[in-house]
């Protein structure tokens, strides 16, 4: 029967994984108006009441920080933050709030280290992406600028970045160097391509995971978590133990 399943391309049907183990969700984009993630303060609204319901209790955002696209500064996210956090105790509803950033390694974000305007959360993380294009020349440099400075480097979604697809060391090697990898939740479930689940299924697999993100946007992406919930890797990832979300 497992072979078949495999032909078929079926898995053994699951009960949706209880989100609330993992206490805390960061990446996402959830302050209105100022990248590609919500809208609205109502939708902001919606999606956090959509979190409290999966049995998050705390959710950290990351709008993106980027030098020539979206050119937040560490006090507009603040604001946005504290805002957001005015209306959720205006309807009162409780969901602890953060914000911090996603970090795109540009040619700023040296600059930024090393002046300290920095967002981080928890114990000194900090959230980072790449270009999905090709590996940044100065990424061992930007993780060690990061470390030197007192930060835990967190590498935003690993899987996406098709480059690495072909040398999977790739990965090990950031771990050995101290630098985090978080996993998207949708990746579980194809939804950033075929290639993306095939690699984060390898990764979780390979013990190399050490948070996973919703990297939210709208509240289709959370309509798809539901989807996610009841993936056997996610269920493997959850339980490995690796997993530090309820440590942020």
């Amino acid at each position: 029967m497992s072979f078949l399943k495999r032909i078929f391309g079926k898995e053994e049907k699951l009960e949706p994984v209880d989100l609330a183990q993992l206490k805390v969700d960061f990446h996402s984009h959830l302050i209105p108006g100022i990248d590609d993630g919500s809208k609205s303060m109502e939708e902001s609204i919606k999606m956090l009441k959509t979190f409290k319901e999966l049995g998050y209790q705390k959710v950290i955002t990351t709008p993106h920080v980027m030098s020539d696209f979206y050119k937040n500064e560490s006090s507009t996210i603040i604001e946005g933050r504290d805002q957001i956090r005015n209306k959720l105790k205006e309807l009162n509803i409780h969901i602890e709030f953060e914000a911090a950033a996603e970090y795109y390694l540009d040619e700023s974000l040296g600059d930024k280290i090393t002046k300290g305007d920095i967002l981080s959360f928890g114990d000194k993380y900090v959230l980072f992406e790449l270009p999905f294009f090709s590996e940044p020349p100065n990424l061992s440099q930007i993780v060690f600028q990061f470390q030197t400075n007192g930060y835990k480097p967190i590498l935003a979604h690993p899987e996406r970045y098709s480059f690495w697809y072909k040398d999977f060391e790739k990965y090990r090697e950031l771990k050995e160097k101290g630098v985090f990898l978080q996993l998207n939740i949708l990746s579980l479930i194809g939804h950033y391509s075929p290639e993306t689940q095939k690699i984060a299924e390898k990764l979780i697999k390979e013990n190399l995971i050490s948070f996973i993100g919703s990297d939210c946007h709208n509240s289709h992406h959370l309509e798809l978590i539901e989807i996610a919930r009841r993936k056997k890797s996610l269920y493997e990832l959850i339980n490995s133990g690796y997993l530090l979300n309820k440590t942020l």
